[in-house]
C-alpha cells in the first residue's frame, strides 16, 4: 500500500484532532452500533478517514489492525511484510466497509461511498467459480487460498453482500447491475456450503474449519487445526442457512443434518475451568460437573465424531488435558457455541417454517 502526500497530511490532521476527544475512540465493531446522527458527525468523519488511509490499491483491508491508528509509512509497510494485508479473516474488510457505508449514509461524502464500492468489487472478485472465498485475496499459497469458514469469514462476507443484494441500509446507494452481482455471489456461496457439508454414513453433519478449493475436502489450516468437523463454525453457517427467507428442501435438509449432529457431538458433565497466570495468559481444562453447560469441541474426528485436540506437533490427542500449556492458554477448544441455537432459535426457525 502506498500513501499519497493528501493521505499524509489526513493522517497528520487525525494525529493531532484525537488526541483532542473526550473520549478517543477504539476501532471495532461498537462503531457500528452508534446512534444514526453520530455518523454525520465531525468525530465520525475523522474515524472515517482513518480508515480510508488502509484500503489496499486491491480494495481490501487488513486484519488485526488499529485502522484509527495513523497510517504512517512504516505502519503500512508492516501491514504488508506481517502478511496481514487483503483479507476477510477476523472481521477485516467486511466491519470497515460496513462503518464507511454508515458514515455516507450520514454524511453523503462520495469518498465514503466509493471505498465501499471498491470494498464490494474486492470481495466479488475473490470469490472462486465454486462459490467459496479464500482468506486472502490475491491468493497466497498454503491454507490461506482455502475456501475458509473460520472465524466466520465467509458467513461474514455472504451476509455484507446479502445485504448489498438487497439495497438494505447502510449499501442503499447500490446500482441495480451491482446488486444482480452480489446476488449471484450469494447464491454461488449458498451453493458451496452446501456442497461442502460433510457427509458421514450417508448422513449430512457439519462443516470443517477450511475446504480445499478444488475439491472441497476438509483441510488442514495450522498445525493444530487439522481435517475435522467443526463444533463452533458451523453454528454460525447453520445461522446463515436459518436467515434464508425462503429456504430449499436442500438448504432445510442441511439445517436438520447440523443440528443433528450437534445434538449428538455435545459434551456433558464437564465445565470449562480458566485460571490467569502470572505471565498474562489464561490457561483451560475440563474438570467434571454433572451441573456443568453444554459444551462443544472446536475439532471432532472425521468418522468417529470424537473429540479432537493438537498441539503444534500436528499428533491427535483425544485427552484435552494432553495439550500443553502454550495452546490451552492459547487457543479456544471448546465453547457453548451450539447452545442458544439449539435451546432457542432452532424451535423458533422451526415454527416459521412451518416445520412438524
Amino acid at each position: 500500500m502506498k500513501i499519497s502526500p493528501s493521505q499524509l497530511l489526513a493522517t497528520i490532521l487525525l494525529t493531532v484532532a484525537l488526541p483532542a476527544m473526550a473520549a478517543p475512540l477504539k476501532w471495532g465493531n461498537a462503531l457500528l452500533k452508534q446512534k444514526a446522527d453520530w455518523y454525520a458527525s465531525a468525530e465520525a468523519r475523522a474515524a472515517a478517514d482513518a480508515v480510508l488511509l488502509y484500503q489496499s490499491v486491491h480494495g481490501a483491508w487488513p486484519k488485526n489492525t488499529d485502522l484509527l491508528a495513523p497510517a504512517t509509512p512504516e505502519a503500512l509497510a508492516a501491514i504488508e511484510q506481517g502478511g496481514k494485508a487483503n483479507t476477510i479473516d477476523n472481521n477485516a474488510t467486511t466491519v470497515p466497509m460496513h462503518f464507511l457505508a454508515l458514515v455516507y449514509q450520514g454524511t453523503q461524502e462520495a469518498k465514503y461511498r466509493d471505498a465501499c464500492l471498491r470494498g464490494i468489487a474486492y470481495l466479488l472478485a475473490s470469490q472462486y467459480p465454486n462459490g467459496g472465498f479464500p482468506q486472502f485475496y490475491p491468493l497466497r499459497k498454503g491454507y490461506y487460498s482455502h475456501i475458509t469458514y473460520n472465524d466466520g469469514a465467509m458467513i461474514n462476507t455472504l451476509e455484507t453482500l446479502r445485504d448489498v443484494a438487497e439495497g438494505r441500509a447502510p449499501y442503499a446507494f447500490t446500482d441495480p447491475g451491482l446488486r444482480t452481482k452480489a446476488a449471484d455471489a450469494v447464491a454461488r456461496g449458498i451453493d458451496c456450503i452446501l456442497k461442502t457439508q460433510i457427509r458421514q454414513d450417508g448422513k449430512l453433519t457439519a462443516w470443517c474449519a477450511q475446504h480445499d478449493e478444488k475439491t472441497l475436502e476438509p483441510a488442514w489450516a495450522r498445525k493444530y487445526e487439522p481435517p475435522s468437523l467443526s463444533g463452533g463454525e458451523t453454528v454460525g453457517i447453520v445461522r446463515f442457512l436459518m436467515s434464508i427467507k425462503q429456504p430449499t428442501p436442500e438448504i432445510i435438509a442441511a439445517i436438520e443434518g447440523a443440528v443433528d449432529w450437534l445434538n449428538a457431538v455435545v459434551l456433558r458433565g464437564v465445565r470449562l475451568e480458566s485460571k490467569r497466570g502470572a505471565d498474562g495468559r489464561t490457561e483451560h481444562w475440563l474438570v467434571k460437573d454433572p451441573a456443568g453447560p453444554p459444551l462443544w469441541a472446536r475439532f471432532y474426528e472425521l468418522g468417529t465424531n470424537r473429540p479432537l485436540y493438537l498441539d503444534r506437533d500436528s499428533e491427535f490427542h483425544y485427552d484435552f488435558s494432553e495439550i500443553g500449556y502454550e495452546r490451552r492458554s492459547g487457543y479456544s477448544y471448546h465453547g457453548t457455541w451450539a447452545a442458544k441455537l439449539l435451546a432457542e432459535d432452532y424451535p423458533a426457525w422451526r415454527k416459521r417454517q412451518h416445520l412438524p
